[in-house]
């Protein structure tokens, strides 16, 4: 039997704190999850090998277990037939519930967890879990077998989720499929890049009355090839003939929520930036404040002019002293 090194699996130093196990975790189960790893048997591997180590480091009292295991791990095992002696190590070999955390008699209090989701159902852990943490231990005469089954949280989902920036002016929903249920999410509008959503008690189903998992959905803006996002506001280049320039004119701009029209004032210079106010995405806390939308100016020099035009640009040039 292979003695398995729990914090390697996850990346992390023994001294790491419970959030950091928790973010190494899901940093790792996404990566290396079957759904994302068609038919990739290393990759389903890895998956359960992050698992498996999460379920004993993420429980404080387990992990205090496995601390103390440690080095000695052959002589725990050689002690006795399975995890009890672990417990009744140097008292006769004896499996101690109370120590270990499974059921006590008559006290209707549970041990151990169940995590068959990840596996469908067992056969998935390491020979090394199975004998410290998934086994019973030896009864003594007249012991009474008590079944382990502490509630334990459902398994917890995550996933990205692709919004347009109509999606984040208007807002929207998805319809997600969560072990055969189908689950409707409202997006609220000013979501942002990154962003991730908690759907609390969204996820598997807990076991053993343990409550269900959450789903964690991390969005993803799908920007437009001419807007500019930076948060609540909007920024967009914007060409404008040069004769509008120089003569003033109005202009149609392309914003979310339609076009708007603006003046261009006469003699306008090209990096000239317009503000229009509450143009722009709405704040994701209170959607009734909006950012403005910024579009600043290019000149657009004509192609292809008429002789005549080139002509009287010269003659301008000259009375500037261009030429």
């Amino acid at each position: 039997m292979e003695y398995k090194d729990y914090y390697k699996s996850l990346g992390v130093s023994k001294k790491a704190s419970q959030e950091e196990i928790k973010k190494a975790y899901r940093k790792l189960a996404l990566k290396y999850h079957p759904d994302r790893n068609p038919n990739n048997k290393k990759a389903e591997e890895r998956f359960k090998e992050v698992a498996e180590a999460y379920e004993v480091l993420k429980d404080p009292e387990k992990r205090k277990r496995y601390d103390e295991l440690g080095a000695n791990w052959k002589q725990y095992e050689r002690a006795g037939a399975d995890a009890g002696a672990w417990n009744g190590f140097g008292q006769g070999g004896g499996f101690n519930y109370r120590n270990y955390g499974g059921r006590q008699r008559g006290t209707g209090q549970a041990g151990g967890f169940g995590f068959e989701d990840f596996f469908g159902g067992g056969g998935g852990f390491s020979d090394f879990f199975e004998r410290f943490f998934g086994g019973f231990g030896q009864e003594r005469p007249g012991q009474q077998h008590y079944q382990r089954s502490r509630a334990s949280a459902g398994r917890d989902y995550e996933a990205m989720l692709d919004v347009s920036m109509h999606e984040v002016l208007k807002g929207t929903s998805r319809m997600l499929n969560i072990e055969g249920k189908k689950i409707r999410i409202n997006i609220k509008p000013g979501v942002k890049d990154g962003q991730v959503l908690r759907l609390k008690g969204k996820g598997g189903q807990g076991a053993h009355g343990g409550p269900a998992g959450n789903i964690y959905l991390k969005v993803n803006i799908k920007n437009m090839t001419d807007l500019q996002r930076k948060g609540n506001d909007l920024y967009i280049n914007q060409p404008v003939s040069f004769y509008d320039a120089l003569f003033g004119g109005k202009i149609d701009i392309k914003t979310l929520d339609g076009n708007v029209s603006i003046k261009i004032p006469k003699n306008t210079r090209g990096g000239k930036t317009f503000r229009l106010k509450g143009k722009g995405l709405p704040q994701y806390s209170d959607n009734r404040i909006k950012g403005d939308l910024y579009v600043k100016i290019s000149i657009d020099i004509p192609e292809n002019m008429k002789e005549e035009e080139i002509d009287l640009l010269d003659k301008a040039a000259r009375i500037h002293g261009k030429k």
